[in-house]
């Protein structure tokens, strides 16, 4: 799967926008960028004042945490919904995977059973456990420091 380019994100075109009006080339610059990582490192190689460079790395900055506010607020939404499912999707599939990846790596190290996991599977698996895993306790952790916070 290709990533999406930077462009096309939302963050992207933010800051591509940004970047265009105060400074042309760098605009230019970040068209081939695919991540908000290599946007920049790119605005910090470019050749544009601090100021700017700092205006920008700012608002990539800024958009991230937006982003980021957004999905934890939609969690927040479902934890306090009346339903029982949209308050244990995420425990859920977070049990599941751990489940499916401990039952499929304990079935592919006995050598008695003939079950063998293929390397693209093993990194699929490794993408998808990464993934749940950092959002489930990622998105708990940002949860609890924005309400201390606010406290």
């Amino acid at each position: 799967m290709s990533k999406k380019n930077f462009k096309e994100s939302t963050v992207g075109k933010i800051i591509l926008g940004a970047a265009s009006m105060i400074n042309p080339t760098l605009g230019s610059v970040l068209q081939g960028v695919t991540s908000p990582k290599e946007a920049l490192a790119e605005i910090s190689k470019s050749g544009i004042s601090v100021d700017d460079k700092i205006k920008l790395q700012q608002m990539i900055y800024d958009q991230q945490n937006k982003e980021i506010q957004a999905i934890t607020s939609r969690w927040k939404a479902d934890s306090m919904s009346d339903s029982w499912l949209s308050k244990n999707v995420r425990p859920l599939v977070l049990v599941w995977c751990i489940v499916i990846f401990s039952f499929a790596g304990i079935l592919d190290s006995i050598e008695t059973i003939p079950f063998h996991i293929n390397d693209n599977w093993n990194a699929t698996f490794e993408n998808v456990m990464l993934s749940v895993v950092l959002a489930y306790f990622g998105g708990r952790s940002s949860e609890k420091a924005i309400s201390t916070f606010k406290k």
